[in-house]
Order: structure tokens, then C-alpha cells, then sequence
């Protein structure tokens, strides 16, 4: 059974709510990228705006973007994927909890600092009663809503899932993770962060939603072909070993992928791993960048399958993501591999309709 995207909606540190496809890269020479926010009156009324956290906002813009080009009302089932949750929220909680010595503490941060807020916002705003369900696997979160998302959809009982993967980076989250060495000391002007020879990258934060169906539609975006992941690979042949497999596995070999997405980030050592693989099994095939767009967070394969859908869709690669070999004429198959500090690995195909 074929898994297809319907319909897609991005919130990122680029244009991706609106206008062309990544017409205009912004630059950026900070230590992290923000997401633009769009005028989120467009979906959500005034006074829930108020009340809602930036990650919340952003699920719910991208959740009902994804809807709107899919011409769905209600999907069958919302699932989520996220890392850190609604990071803001639990930072005022616990910076509350401090300066009020844990007395008098109002409830409304705690509750919407848990994970599964932005799905559970989404369903109300909607007015869903279906499957709800995040998913808090650290760098597999967006992979583990999107296998959850395959196997519902293959036992043939619902038509539509709205599947998302987001997160946020709040002043706290940076400077704590900071402090383990993940970015960069020195800003670093995220147009030039793939040529980049040192330790560590730049944050990032967005939110992307998809509704995957089984039928192809007139509005179809591409078709969601294979995914796995493989968790703190011994070396580099384990990789290229479980990548063939992979491979094969959807009837494919590397010579038949057109475009080769990596997570390269800027991080001398992260980035010896893509290149290692790129020289082993794709050395001819055409290499992009996506994380120079979104920054680095554990669910930016989300916004790299938004943008190999996209690619798919209007067979055309933006400026300025190509990292190495020529824009092949046409895109038949993209593969996403990504990672995330060296322990966590992804493997998404995508196919053109």
C-alpha cells in the first residue's frame, strides 16, 4: 500500500508559510535561527493566540496549513512528534517556581508546558475526537510519528493523518545546551555554515505537518516510499551497510537517487560522517543542505521532508541548498539522511507522483 503526503504546511527561520518555494534564502549571523512567524489570526481566533505558547502557535499554523492544501476538514488521527515540547511554558514555570518558593504557583504554565499540548490544542481547535498521540523520542520523535502514521494507515482503517514534527528553542534550552558544546562560540552566518570547519552548529526551531493518505489525489505532493532509523552506528560501514539495506529494501539502488539530502550542520565532526557516505556509495549523485535554512534541533528532518516534498512537487531546487554536484534535470527519488550528534540516524524516501 502506497503512503502519500496530500498536504503540507512549514513554519521555519525561512519564508515558508507563503509565496514561492524558497525563493529568497534569508541570512542569518547569530548563534540561532528563530522561526518566522506568520499572522497566525489567519487560523487561530485573537483571544486563544494570547493564551498559547510560540511552539503551539507554530504546530497549529503549520497543522492547518497542511489541511488547507490537502482539502481535509478533520483527519482520522493526529500525530506529533517533538523533543523539548513547549519549552517557553516550562521555563516560566520552573523560573516561577523558584522566585515564588513553590507556593502560589497557577497551573496554566504546567499544563501547557507537557508535550502533547500543541496536538491536543490542534484537536481542539478542530473539534477531533480521533487518535491523538505525541511522540517524545529525542531525535526520532518526527520518524516515530511517521512510522506510527504508515502502520495506522496500512491496516486500512482511517483515509486521512495529520503528522507533525516541532520544536523550539527558548534562551534557557540555548544556554544550557550551550554549555555541552553543540554551537558554535562565534556567530557564524548560516549561508556559509555547511563550508564550516569547526566544532559545533547553529540552533534552530520550527514545526512541520503533513497529511499522509493512501490515495493519490489531484492535490498529492509526492509519495512518503520508505523509512527507518539505526541509533549509535559502531562506524561508518554500519551506516553505508544499513543505507544499502535500506535501499534495497524499496527496490532501489544509490545510483537510483537523483538527490541526496543530508544534515550536514556545520560541525567538523558531525559532517566527516555524510561525507564519508556521500564518497561511498553517492559520489555521483547531487548533495543538499537543509540545516543551514532550519538550524539544528531533533525534529529538523521534519523540515527536510517538507523540503524534499517540495522539490518533488515543483521540480525545482532553490538557490543556494545544493552543497556539492550539478541540479540533476529531473527529480524522480530524494533520500534524506540525517543525523543528530552522532548517535541518532534517518533514512527517508520520497518519490515523485
Amino acid at each position: 500500500m502506497n503512503i502519500y503526503i496530500q498536504g503540507m504546511g512549514c513554519v521555519s527561520p525561512q519564508q515558508t508559510t507563503d509565496g514561492p518555494f524558497l525563493a529568497d534564502i534569508r541570512e542569518y549571523e547569530i548563534h540561532r535561527l528563530k522561526a518566522v512567524e506568520p499572522d497566525y489570526k489567519q487560523w487561530i481566533d485573537l483571544k486563544l493566540i494570547r493564551r498559547m505558547g510560540r511552539v503551539v502557535k507554530m504546530g497549529v499554523a503549520a497543522a492547518r496549513l497542511s489541511l488547507q492544501e490537502a482539502a481535509v476538514t478533520m483527519p482520522d488521527a493526529i500525530i506529533t512528534g517533538t523533543a523539548y515540547g513547549c519549552l517557553d511554558d516550562t521555563g516560566v514555570f520552573l523560573s516561577k517556581m523558584i522566585s515564588q518558593q513553590e507556593e502560589m504557583l497557577t497551573p496554566t504554565a504546567f499544563i501547557q508546558s507537557t508535550h502533547n499540548t500543541v496536538g491536543g490544542q490542534i484537536a481542539l481547535l478542530l473539534g477531533c475526537h480521533a487518535y491523538n498521540n505525541t511522540f517524545v523520542h529525542k531525535a526520532f520523535s518526527f520518524e516515530s510519528a511517521l512510522l506510527d502514521s504508515i502502520m495506522i494507515l496500512r491496516e486500512g482503517t482511517v483515509q486521512h493523518i495529520l503528522t507533525g514534527g516541532l520544536d523550539e528553542i527558548t534562551d534557557h534550552s540555548h544556554a544550557i545546551l550551550s554549555r555541552f558544546g553543540l554551537y558554535k562560540q562565534e556567530p557564524v552566518r548560516n549561508t556559509a555554515l555547511l563550508q564550516s570547519d569547526t566544532k559545533g552548529t547553529i540552533a534552530g526551531e520550527g514545526a512541520a505537518f503533513f497529511t499522509l493518505g493512501t490515495v493519490m489525489a489531484a492535490h498529492t505532493v509526492a509519495q512518503l516510499t520508505g523509512l527507518t532509523t539505526l541509533y549509535r552506528p559502531a562506524d561508518i560501514p554500519e551506516i553505508t551497510g544499513a543505507l544499502q539495506v535500506f535501499l534495497a529494501a524499496h527496490a532501489c539502488n544509490a545510483e537510483d537517487i537523483d538527490l541526496l539530502i543530508t544534515g550536514r550542520n556545520g560541525d567538523v565532526d558531525e559532517d566527516s560522517a555524510y561525507e564519508a557516505i556521500t564518497q561511498a556509495l553517492f559520489p555521483q549523485t547531487a548533495v543538499a543542505g537543509f540545516k543551514h535554512l532550519s538550524g539544528e534541533y531533533p525534529t529538523a528532518s521534519a523540515f527536510a521532508t517538507w523540503m524534499a516534498a517540495r522539490i518533488l512537487q515543483w521540480q525545482q531546487l532553490p538557490q543556494g541548498i545544493l552543497f556539492s554536484g550539478a541540479a540533476p534535470a529531473k527529480v524522480r527519488k530524494i533520500l534524506i539522511c540525517n543525523g543528530y550528534q552522532g548517535t541518532h540516524y534517518s533514512f527517508i524516501l520520497l518519490n515523485a507522483i
